[in-house]
């Protein structure tokens, strides 16, 4: 049994979800020490399990694994059910009785048609937290539309302020509406739990990747809803800071963030510029000269090699870095020293290093109590049979 340990120790998820949205929250919630049972498809399991290459095969002939999949699924049982069976469904009812959270990220009247609407829900387990993803929202004019990640990424906005102009929207790089709609969702779960505890009864969560994403506007959004200004790419420097972005250098380029007047007195001490030149001493005035501040800057920077750079912008007080490519960043001291790689022992694959869960835990004490053991994710129904025998009573 998994999710011994951690603040969440003790409580059941069930988790219906697939994908990304869903499986992100629910591995959250188990990375936090509940255990997690991740209901699939028999046979095929979760959409991710095909999605590749890269795949890995354990041995020749042998079963291959999604790296995809591994993503979003540490800490996790697998049961295989088909929930068009009596008795499969049967199972999940029994799992629904004992659970603390149920998660779903179905298209909108998928459960219901099941027999497993909200009020069908909380008739077997009135304490029963159900979390709700879907693409768009549940209601409104295009409620129930099914939602992928790059999709949400143009329709909530977030592809037309990312990217090099605003003729070349660029979507980011990780499924970044995906993943943040599973945060925003185990957020929720967790307040409706906190709620759960004074009026004893569970409740219904939802969200969308559309929500999620426009969740994260920021700026951006009251740049609109308040100043009408409607943001647009423009690639790698801020909108509102000057200068604060990537630069070139002798060797490359480095990335720094001038934030406040008194650190652009601090940056211009340390390379010889006059703060009050002319459109450059206010941050407002720099906004408007972007483009004479960062030929001033690259001009400044052109003899640097980026180490040398750093060295001299951390001398300053002057929050700079580098763009580091993945494999640097798996490679980095700093990431390990955080525990964002985990070791896991996988059924089929054996010894794997995942990037790790990116919250740590101390007690009053200033002990650390961060759970450092953590479950492999599971092959296709490996628990299945142990899981069934369970709920009809026996033991585990």
């Amino acid at each position: 049994m998994i999710g011994s340990t951690g603040p969440l120790a003790g409580l059941l998820v069930v988790d219906l979800s697939r994908a990304l949205a869903g499986p992100h929250a629910s591995m959250m919630l188990g990375d936090l020490g509940a255990r997690v049972i991740k209901i699939e498809n028999p046979g095929v399991g979760d959409d991710t399990r095909g999605w590749g290459p890269p795949f890995v095969t354990p041995e020749p002939g042998g079963d291959r694994e999604s790296t995809y999949f591994l993503s979003a699924n540490r800490n996790k049982e697998s049961v295989e059910l088909d929930l068009k069976d009596p008795d499969d469904l049967a199972t999940l009812r029994g799992l629904v009785e004992r659970a603390d959270v149920l998660v779903e990220n179905f298209r909108t009247g998928v459960l219901d048609r099941l027999g497993l609407g909200d009020d069908v829900l909380h008739a077997l387990n009135p304490r029963l937290v159900v979390l709700s993803l879907t693409g768009f929202g549940h209601d409104g004019p295009e409620g129930g539309r099914p939602g992928y990640d790059q999709i949400a990424q143009g329709e909530a906005g977030l592809m037309s302020v990312t990217g090099p102009g605003p003729d070349d929207p660029q979507k980011v790089g990780t499924p970044i509406a995906d993943i943040l709609a599973g945060m925003y969702g185990a957020y929720g779960v967790l307040a409706a739990l906190h709620e759960r505890t004074r009026t004893g009864r569970g409740g219904v969560v939802r969200s969308s990747l559309l929500a999620a994403t426009i969740g994260v506007h920021g700026f951006q959004g009251t740049r609109w809803t308040i100043a009408g200004e409607t943001g647009r790419a423009q690639g790698n420097h801020h909108v509102a800071i000057s200068p604060y972005g990537l630069f070139a250098c002798a060797d490359g380029a480095v990335q720094i963030a001038v934030g406040s007047e008194r650190l652009w007195h601090s940056f211009c001490a340390a390379f010889g510029i006059d703060p009050g030149t002319p459109g450059m001493a206010t941050n407002p005035e720099r906004v408007g000269n972007r483009a004479e501040v960062i030929a001033l800057v690259e001009k400044v920077f052109a003899p640097w090699n980026r180490d040398d750079l750093l060295a001299r912008l951390d001398e300053a007080g002057v929050p700079a870095g580098k763009v580091r490519s993945i494999d640097e960043v798996y490679g980095w001291d700093q990431v390990r020293s955080q525990g964002l790689l985990i070791e896991v022992d996988h059924e089929s694959l054996g010894p794997l290093t995942l990037p790790g869960p990116p919250l740590r835990f101390f007690d009053i004490a200033g002990s650390e109590v961060t759970r450092t053991e953590h479950a492999a994710p599971p092959v296709l129904g490996s628990d299945t049979e142990r899981i069934k025998q369970w709920v009809k009573g026996g033991a585990e």
